[in-house]
């Protein structure tokens, strides 16, 4: 099968321009593409995942990825999506995040002896004159035809800033400047970002003639990978400090019944036919391909070592009802323990269950949690911790706790 084709199979692609010259250069290993990064947390999320993903079959199949860090746009605020204008960084906090992301995305892109680049747009977007841009590129926009763009639309009536109306711009410029820079000829986004993408084609083809061989790919990035990695808890990061491997593990294990097959085949390098196989199983067999599933991601993140920990411990912990050495486990602060007991509430706080003391409180009168296998409805508990105690929160969140 042509990689396109499974690309397309995999429910990848979304929209495209110029479909032909797009397979011939994908499936011919010719692509340099890239997809954007704005740097806006010191870790890379689920949300992610799905464009790291697709970076690696691309560069498997001999295409050249470019990881664009947004050290530049980051400090203006892509509007695609939000509906408050997100919160300004200073070049400190850009500077750190893009650090740690370099770490992170070197684990699915390989960019020894220049098989893939990561570039920062801030090298060119930083040093702009505001005069000569307007000038040079703004010229090429029309604010009517901006203002149609979906991104924008959403924001109109809480009120989009003028700094985020110009990220349109920005994040053309960066098509533009890729182009001529490093040969980019493609790029890829979640499906909100089709304007910005297609204001990046059509700079290039303004200003570089028709014949600028540039295209742009979207894809079910943001609108399936927006509804991944959202917990009670927070986002599900991919740095294990933020996220453990086992909570990973178990994030993806316990995903909705009908979304397994789709994230098999999107996120998974497990061949077609074995996903196409596993497309009648249910009951028990439906549990086996979230195993398979939450296995599969979790090596691709944290390595075989972590992922066999991970699915070891959630063996014993559901299966056998054992504790694990590999579980999620908090040492209390000292001032929390009192004669080796701990308030209930505070507990639930202290381990990330619960954000709040108020939200742990709702938890427990609601009859959401136990310790060491007993149901505690009573908000006011002190819970004995002796050499570890277990919280468990609803059905299938696990922690151990300890002095």
């Amino acid at each position: 099968m042509e990689l396109y084709e499974e690309l397309t199979q995999r429910g990848l692609i979304a929209q495209v321009t110029d479909e032909d010259k797009i397979k011939e250069l994908i499936n011919n290993g010719k692509a340099v593409f890239y997809i954007g990064f704005d740097p806006t947390a010191d870790s890379l999320h689920v949300g992610h995942f799905m464009a790291l993903c697709l970076m690696k079959r691309l560069q498997m199949a001999g295409n050249k990825p470019i990881a664009l860090l947004g050290g530049g746009t980051g400090m203006i605020g892509d509007p695609s999506g939000k509906t408050d204008m997100r919160k300004m960084l200073t070049k400190e906090d850009i500077d750190h995040n893009i650090e740690c992301f370099k770490k992170q995305m070197s684990r699915f892109i390989d960019f020894s002896d220049g098989k893939a680049l990561m570039v920062n747009n801030a090298d060119w977007l930083l040093g702009l004159n505001y005069v000569e841009l307007l000038r040079d590129v703004g010229a090429h926009f029309s604010v009517n035809r901006m203002l149609t763009a979906e991104c924008y639309k959403q924001r109109m009536e809480r009120g989009l800033t003028f700094l985020e109306f110009n990220y349109m711009i920005m994040q053309s410029y960066d098509f533009y400047m890729l182009y001529q820079k490093y040969g980019c000829n493609m790029q890829f986004g979640g499906d909100d970002q089709w304007s910005n993408m297609l204001g990046g084609t059509e700079l290039i083809r303004r200003k570089l003639g028709k014949d600028a061989y540039a295209m742009t790919v979207t894809l079910l990035l943001n609108s399936e990978g927006k509804k991944m990695g959202k917990t009670e808890k927070g986002a599900v990061w991919l740095d294990p400090e933020k996220t453990s491997p086992f909570d990973f593990f178990q994030y993806w294990r316990n995903v909705a019944d009908a979304d397994v097959i789709k994230c098999l085949k999107m996120l998974t390098f497990l061949p077609l036919e074995q996903i196409k196989d596993m497309e009648g199983w249910e009951g028990s067999q439906l549990n086996k391909a979230k195993e398979i599933l939450a296995y599969e991601l979790t090596k691709l993140v944290h390595g075989e070592q972590e992922a066999q920990k991970a699915l070891d411990a959630a063996k014993q912990l559901f299966v056998s009802g054992g504790v694990s050495e590999n579980m999620p486990t908090t040492k209390l602060p000292a001032e929390l323990v009192t004669d080796g007991t701990v308030k209930l509430v505070d507990a639930l706080v202290a381990t990330g269950l619960c954000p709040s003391k108020r939200d742990a409180r709702t938890n427990i009168n609601g009859g959401g949690i136990s310790v060491n296998g007993e149901k505690i409805t009573d908000d006011t508990a002190q819970i004995t911790v002796g050499e570890y105690a277990i919280i468990k929160k609803g059905k299938k969140t696990y922690h151990k706790i300890m002095i």
